[in-house]
């Protein structure tokens, strides 16, 4: 992984103050949304504001994706077309996350429109988790990204701290984007003052397998960012891990034992993946 997702913060593109703020917070990438946080009278006030500020800021080492208005929307073919303008004229712009994607179609007629970026999908529909696999194997697409709110919506599922009703569609994206080679993110904790459900949930999300976490509010950042990182003791099991396999390579075996367990070689693949991350995060200083 050359560059971690553990903490993926959603920030109004009609808001001009919390735009510039995001440049001095703790998250890994950035997500401008023209979509859900945007009322439809300020749409295209928030496009224009939005295209400045990513020709204007620098936003350092932290992903900027854009969450554009779908496209059978009155907003989102121009909002894709000024994202197309915007980095003709020098704005940095990492991938365009198109929303409530439920076929491969529909990233190819955003594609059409901003061929100089790459693009994310959001996933959540029901018909999204059903295509998932199609929709990762899209040649432009890098990330995918959980909405689990509208996904519960569509469903008609209650609240549950455990995710229940959320676990089929969680696992058919995660092993979609897997499969594919394509990152992805889980979505959001809505009770952004519940640090113990955050946590918790965060934690359920990187036991499955997740990049990391959207989040709503900059106060949730450094729970998310602690979740998604390798801990001290698990850097320090993968740097034990390796060292034990090399001796037993040099000694003419295949296999190693460690604390009593056996240590192959896909082992010392998941450790060597453990410890890039952890230098990748090291390098981005929060």
């Amino acid at each position: 992984m050359s560059r971690p997702y553990r903490s993926v913060l959603y920030i109004p593109g009609s808001k001009e103050r919390a735009l510039e703020k995001a440049r001095d917070l703790a998250c890994d990438a950035i997500i401008f949304d023209l979509e859900d946080a945007v009322a439809p009278e300020e749409k295209p006030a928030a496009r224009a504001l939005l295209v400045q500020v990513l020709k204007d800021v620098d936003f350092g080492n932290r992903a900027r994706i854009v969450r554009i208005n779908g496209l059978d929307t009155e907003w989102g073919a121009a909002d894709a077309a000024a994202m197309e303008r915007a980095l003709g004229e020098g704005a940095k712009i990492d991938a365009v996350l198109v929303p409530k994607v439920s076929a491969p179609g529909m990233l190819d007629d955003v594609a059409r429109i901003v061929p100089g970026a790459d693009l994310w999908a959001m996933m959540e529909t029901a018909a999204g988790m059903l295509n998932a696999g199609a929709i990762a194997a899209h040649p432009r697409l890098k990330g995918m990204v959980m909405g689990t709110n509208d996904l519960a919506k569509e469903l008609g599922s209650r609240f549950r701290p455990d995710r229940l009703a959320m676990q089929t569609g969680l696992g058919l994206c995660l092993l979609a984007a897997r499969a594919n080679g394509k990152i992805i993110v889980d979505g959001v904790y809505n009770a952004f003052k519940d640090e113990d459900g955050l946590r918790a949930e965060c934690d359920q999300g990187r036991d499955m397998g997740f990049d990391g976490k959207t989040l709503i509010h900059p106060a949730q950042l450094a729970i998310a960012n602690a979740a998604f990182a390798p801990s001290d003791a698990e850097i320090d099991l993968a740097r034990r891990q390796i060292a034990a396999f090399e001796a037993a390579k040099a000694a003419g075996q295949g296999v190693a034992v460690l604390d009593g367990r056996i240590v192959e070689n896909l082992h010392i693949v998941t450790a060597e993946a453990l410890l890039a991350k952890a230098k990748a995060i090291a390098a981005l200083g929060h």
